[in-house]
């Protein structure tokens, strides 16, 4: 039997999500929105200590882009999901390492000797998240120690797919780019995750992204980053169909296909805009009982995840957002970005 190799690479910033509970205490104490991704600075550096010694928390192998290669790797057979982003050499690396390993997916971290590997505090209220993110080694990914290698860049040009987030322009857009552009010249798809408000609005990483939306094939955002773009682009407009049309006829590099965008709303319908034919489409969710609700943080990465695991098959864009939905509806019933361990096969 041919061994399974790798067709999608997932790139970003590896972190040890650390989740807690709370009643609120903590979005007062540290200034934090209830339902929102942040970047820590020095007033959050005393929250990661507060959890752990305070709470019980749950340990959870996160980051955005890894939470969506293990979301994809889920439903595909084992080892058709790569993932490459930098960690420590430390006890949390190797716990991520092991629960990759685990759920079938391949990882390539860099590691450096130089920083710990990254965290971030989950803090859930409600039905909200939280999301403090404390890099560390994440940031300090060099492509000249990874993906410049003969052997690893070789690793990338064997791959069909990529999806890379916008959290990893504060790490290495260099690397990034390369892999985007080289997409473009083999006509092979490149999608992109909008990933935090934060990133459409900051002047440097708006310029970024400017360049790095040229290349994308797929671009993925939520009803929140959505009109934080359309905000940064200027349109007048906060209707999220509009805002996915006109961020779908952005010009591209490679013309050979045809942008997808796709803006998830929480539990009102996904809005899909595509390039080629000018169509907007709404698929409405999958419905959840409230009693049935434990953590909505991941949702949208698991909805990534579920997605790409049908468009690397070849499935219409209409089966993967179905696809989306249904890994999305097994993840809110969760703590944490998770799935059971037991596999629940997708009825596809």
């Amino acid at each position: 039997m041919t061994e399974q190799k790798p067709i999608l690479l997932c790139m970003g910033n590896p972190l040890l999500d650390i989740c807690v509970v709370d009643d609120g205490t903590l979005l007062k104490k540290y200034d934090l929105k209830a339902n929102d991704a942040i970047l820590a600075d020095e007033k959050h550096k005393p929250l990661y200590e507060e959890l752990v010694k305070s709470y019980k928390p749950d340990y959870v192998a996160g980051g955005a882009a890894q939470n969506v290669a293990r979301g994809a790797q889920y439903m595909l057979q084992p080892n058709s999901v790569i993932y490459f982003g930098c960690v420590g050499n430390d006890k949390f690396s190797e716990q991520m390492r092991k629960a990759a390993h685990n759920s079938g997916l391949i990882v390539d971290y860099l590691v450096t000797d130089e920083h710990p590997t990254g965290t971030c505090a989950v803090i859930i209220t409600d039905n909200n998240r939280s999301l403090v993110a404390n890099l560390s080694a994440a940031q300090h990914y060099k492509g000249s120690l990874h993906i410049d290698l003969h052997e690893k860049w070789e690793i990338v040009k064997n791959i069909k797919f990529y999806y890379i987030t916008g959290f990893f322009f504060s790490s290495s857009f260099s690397s990034m780019l390369k892999i985007a552009k080289h997409a473009a010249e083999a006509n092979k798809a490149f999608s992109f995750n909008l990933s935090a408000q934060f990133i459409c609005l900051d002047p440097q990483m708006k310029k970024n992204l400017n360049e790095i939306v040229s290349y994308c094939d797929i671009i993925f955002g939520n009803e929140a980053e959505a009109e934080a773009f359309a905000s940064s682009e200027k349109w007048e407009t906060r209707d999220l169909k509009e805002i996915a049309l006109k961020m779908a006829n952005l010009p591209k590099t490679n013309k050979s296909r045809s942008r997808v965008v796709v803006i998830t709303h929480g539990s009102e319908p996904t809005i899909v805009a595509k390039q080629d034919d000018g169509s907007i489409n709404e698929y409405p969710i999958i419905p959840a009982k409230p009693e049935e609700i434990v953590d909505t943080n991941g949702a949208g990465d698991s909805f990534v995840g579920g997605f790409l695991s049908q468009y690397v098959q070849g499935k219409t864009i209409g089966e993967c957002v179905n696809a989306g939905h249904w890994l999305a509806n097994i993840n809110i019933k969760r703590m944490g970005p998770t799935f059971p361990e037991e596999k629940i096969p997708y009825p596809s």
